[in-house]
């Protein structure tokens, strides 16, 4: 940043006073600001509630958010048109019917098919990961329940057997699959979350189980008990349905151009509230640049916030935005995505990719230090930035970041950034019926948007791009 250093020290300042309710901007404007919180956190998360892709809670939602930005006098305001899955739940049942009958709350799977009308009564059969299913094999699994009761190894690696286990588990012939929540604790809740059925393989239908009853069922089979239960699930898709991303924007005063987002999905689960995934992070993303526009500050280049619609079952909003791009991702300096629950912020992650490398930014082992000039460079650059919030506690900036619905624009060559916060107790109420608003300290909240607002801010105003724009790939 070298010789903007001061004046965005002095900017920062000023948006973490206003968010934080500290300094002299703290008395009626930090009030206000607090009160605008509940404001849109209430009407959103309590009024409307959760938020599937499909919904008309979703679709209320995107209608009220895209009216309020208009009325705040946010430039650039609209809808970005996206087919999204319009997956439904309905009526669901797990019963034990033996040793003896017992009901097991659960929660299907998103996208997850359904049983017959009647459910579907089988053995079950106990795993703890795919080496014990496949040392089964066939002649113990077919026509059976596949229940899989994995030992927690942290969200990243336990969840594959929610996104892959039905599917490994028809490979066998089982009829349908039950998996342990992807949560380290657990108070008798089940947390849903998608699936992906393979290619080729047939679909069964799938559940999650709370962590308590798949590590009761493992005891019991391997005490030698016999078990039986029934399944029963009304779930369906139905077809697709028209959603949109929701857009708003400071345009840049030199290089309106040049773009740098800041974003939260908007869609969640059809259970909870939606509030630490992701509610409250797309209020946070907003509300960044409504700190800015209250203090006047229109950086070099635009400044956008993107409320994603389909991150949960589908990231058709990442992708509609990709595909309007048309080519000219060059324009993109920097993305940055908030989806990691609204707990306590420690600071920064950032991925620089090359064009064409689709990995996934979300849930990797801890990447080396980058050693390519221009990563390191990029990486150093966002530190120095990272450090105006070392009065917050919170200028920790690693390598390695991003988020699901920026994904498509970092396989460009985009930088992505995520927010990071302690994640302390994130995974708790994770795709849950326990995500509510009362779980979101306002602290949390206010340092969240306070540091969203500083971090797009100083991208976007800086004079030189975080790191040169990409060459296109060669497709």
């Amino acid at each position: 940043m070298g010789h903007e250093t001061t004046r965005a020290r002095r900017s920062a300042g000023a948006l973490l006073a206003l968010a934080l309710g500290a300094g002299p901007l703290s008395a009626q404007s930090a009030d206000d600001l607090a009160e605008r919180y509940r404001e849109l956190s209430g009407r959103v998360l309590t009024r409307i509630g959760n938020r599937l892709s499909g919904s008309p809670g979703l679709e209320k939602a995107i209608a009220w958010a895209d009216a309020e930005m208009k009325a705040e006098g946010l430039e650039g305001v609209r809808l970005q048109p996206a087919r999204v899955p319009h997956w439904v739940r309905g009526r669901e049942s797990l019963r034990l019917a033996a040793p003896y009958e017992r009901e097991l709350p659960m929660l299907g799977l998103g996208l997850s098919v359904g049983t017959p009308p009647e459910g579907i009564t089988a053995p079950l059969v106990v795993v703890r990961d795919e080496n014990e299913l496949q040392a089964l094999g066939r002649d113990k699994v077919a026509g059976r329940i596949v229940v899989y009761a994995a030992d927690w190894e942290g969200y990243g690696k336990t969840v594959r057997f929610r996104s892959n286990g039905a599917s490994e588990a028809a490979k066998l012939g089982a009829v349908a699959a039950l998996v342990r929540s992807a949560t380290g604790r657990s108070i008798a809740s089940p947390h849903t979350g998608s699936l992906n059925y393979a290619e080729g393989v047939p679909k069964i239908p799938a559940a999650a189980i709370t962590v308590e009853d798949a590590m009761w069922l493992r005891r019991m089979a391997a005490a030698g008990e016999t078990l039986t239960a029934t399944l029963k699930m009304e779930a369906r898709l139905e077809g697709e349905a028209d959603s949109a991303n929701v857009i708003a924007e400071i345009r840049g005063r030199e290089r309106p151009d040049e773009v740098v987002l800041v974003s939260g999905h908007f869609d969640s689960w059809d259970v909870g509230q939606g509030a630490h995934d992701d509610g409250c992070s797309c209020m946070a993303a907003w509300q960044a640049l409504t700190l800015l526009k209250e203090l006047g500050q229109r950086p070099r280049r635009t400044l956008r916030v993107v409320l994603w619609t389909n991150e949960e079952n589908g990231l058709a909003g990442g992708k509609a935005y990709h595909d309007a791009l048309a080519g000219a991702y060059s324009g993109h300096v920097a993305a940055i995505e908030m989806d990691g629950g609204c707990e306590k912020p420690v600071g920064f992650g950032l991925t620089l990719r090359k064009p064409g490398d689709s990995r996934p930014p979300r849930f990797e082992s801890q990447p080396a230090e980058p050693t390519d000039p221009i990563e390191k460079a990029a990486l150093a650059s966002v530190r120095q930035i990272g450090s105006l919030f070392g009065s917050i506690d919170a200028a920790a900036v690693r390598w390695g970041g991003g988020g699901a619905d920026i994904s498509p624009l970092m396989a460009e060559g985009v930088p992505g950034l995520s927010l990071d916060t302690t994640g302390e107790h994130y995974f708790d109420w994770h795709h849950s019926q326990g995500d509510t608003l009362d779980k979101v300290e306002p602290d949390d909240l206010r340092r969240a948007t306070g540091m969203l607002a500083v971090m797009g801010y100083v991208l976007a105003d800086m004079p030189e791009r975080l790191a040169p724009p990409a060459p296109a790939p060669v497709r």
